[in-house]
């Protein structure tokens, strides 16, 4: 049994328990009817407390009044499964949404689905399938299919994920952003590995081997398209390889792309401007000609200020100003300094301890290999609180410029999501092949997160993904073998958290 409002035809809404049996709905109590909001919320209280008090939901209609314990018992001897596959449900409903069920490789849907339900290894999938979901796929058939989909099919993934937020977005992608991330492997590389190699790691990962991870994102964080580099590569090689070949393959036309500062390079902006892309970049203001810097520091510490500069060849240089920005500035160099201070004090700041990142920009090595703090360093530097440049070579107004940088969160968010609730790393492949089809697989998975999150918000229910698939991994299906031999099958809404989630799972629900 279920609490349902019904609209009248009186304009009225009816507060009705219904219950579903042998595939149909009856009205088993009405509660009454009101055009107040107030009124029809309490009365939805009452008749959702009624249902909780009256056994839950109901859902082979018996009447405990005729049958005797016995039959009950009989009843339940015939069950043959029960089953936690809502998440499975939600979700496969999302992957046919999207379009992947194109692909026909019904693998790649349960690998899918168990990484945003369950990330484990593959090993562990493997049992996770046959153990929640009664989806009985052998490992070797998984192995075979990684093979499968680097070599066939990764292409067609990033294509339906593109026709597909093309659709979410009305037909045009205006505005691309890209970033690039590291992704770690928990065993050494073999030295004639070109691909799994030592670098900068920005998960602090500097003992392990790593990959580099380039990703494309739509408005609102949609995922387009994807490169992975070796793990020497330098971040700022990356971005215009992948965005050409992006170009090339789905002829997009008519946008801008949107970068973080560590991509901002000349190189980098004159293979932009020879391509005719249109961009906004994060620009390096301590790296500017000195008239530029001294007229960056002339601007007026005023909030919200924003100031232009017209640079050669079409480029504008936008300066803003934040009070926000310049506290935060000013309290990070902070307690830098003062960690360098107290190490100083200790006399355990050598110099085969010291390098150039952070706030030991603010040391000094003479050469005696003495080691000191720069105080002249640590007031210039404070010059510069509050200030952010942004370089662009588009029509876009200051305000916009910084409006659509801002918009990198949403690559930044793509990240913590695939490292976080995906588990896209730590890494136990070791080929080439099976280390592409990994990260496809994850591909997929954060198509699919987005998706589930744009279909609950279009349903409005007050939820996150995590939130509504932690619910969902409550629900139990039932199969039930009926004297006729017919196997019956049904799943269990029994509380209020359930029931708001129903029409995710339930096509036939409203």
């Amino acid at each position: 049994m279920f609490v349902r409002r019904k609209v009248n035809k009186s304009g009225t809404t009816s507060v009705v328990v219904v219950d579903k049996s042998g595939g149909s709905f009856r009205q088993v109590k009405s509660f009454g009817s009101s055009s107040d909001p107030a009124e029809i919320e309490r009365m939805f209280k009452e008749a959702t407390e009624w249902v909780l008090r009256y056994g839950g939901q109901q859902l082979l209609d018996f009447d405990a009044a005729e049958r005797t314990r016995d039959e009950y018992r009989n009843m339940l001897s015939n069950v043959e499964r029960t089953l936690q596959n809502a998440p499975q449900m939600i979700l496969n409903r999302v992957y046919d949404n999207i379009g992947f069920n194109a692909i026909g490789d019904d693998i790649l849907r349960h690998l899918a689905i168990a990484r945003v339900c369950q990330p484990m290894s593959k090993v562990a999938t493997a049992d996770y399938l046959k153990s929640y979901f009664d989806e009985d796929v052998k490992l070797h058939n998984i192995y075979r299919y990684m093979d499968k989909l680097y070599s066939t099919q990764r292409e067609i993934v990033q294509l339906i994920s593109v026709n597909h937020t093309m659709q979410v977005l009305g037909g045009r992608i205006g505005i691309v952003f890209y970033d690039v991330t590291t992704l770690y492997f928990e065993s050494a590389p073999d030295p004639s590995d070109e691909l799994r190699q030592d670098g900068f790691s920005k998960d602090g990962k500097t003992a392990e081997s790593q990959i580099v991870l380039g990703l494309l994102v739509s408005e609102d964080g949609y995922p387009l398209s994807y490169s992975i580099f070796n793990g020497k590569q330098y971040e700022g090689y990356t971005m215009i390889p992948i965005i050409d070949d992006f170009v090339k393959r789905f002829s997009l036309k008519d946008f801008v792309v949107v970068a973080d500062a560590g991509l901002m390079s000349e190189a980098n902006v004159q293979l932009l401007e020879s391509a005719g892309y249109k961009y906004v970049i994060g620009a390096r203001i301590r790296k500017e000609s000195p008239a530029v810097k001294d007229w960056m520091l002339s601007i007026d510490h005023v909030d919200g200020n924003v100031q232009e500069y017209k640079k050669r060849g079409g480029r504008r240089l936008i300066v803003s100003y934040s009070d926000a920005r310049a506290k935060k500035n000013a309290y990070n160099r902070d307690k830098g300094v003062e960690r360098l201070r107290k190490a100083y004090a200790k006399g355990t700041l050598t110099k085969d301890k010291v390098n150039r990142r952070g706030y030991n920009k603010f040391l000094d090595i003479s050469k005696d290999i003495t080691v000191t703090i720069n105080e002249d360093k640590i007031l210039e530097d404070a010059k510069w609180d509050g200030l952010k440049g942004y370089v662009t070579n588009t029509n876009l107004s200051m305000d916009e410029v910084i409006h659509q940088y801002h918009g990198l969160w949403v690559v930044e968010r793509a990240f913590r999501i695939g490292k976080g609730q995906l588990e896209m790393r730590p890494m136990f492949h070791f080929t080439e092949k099976r280390i592409e089809a990994h990260i496809c697989i994850c591909f997929v998975a954060y198509k699919m997160y987005k998706e589930l999150e744009r279909i609950i918000r279009q349903k409005g229910i007050p939820m996150s993904v995590d939130k509504v698939l932690s619910i969902a991994k409550t629900i139990t299906t039932i199969r039930l073998r009926l004297p006729n031999g017919e196997l019956y099958t049904e799943t269990l809404y029994t509380t209020p958290q359930q029931e708001a989630i129903r029409p995710l799972i339930d096509p036939n629900f409203a």
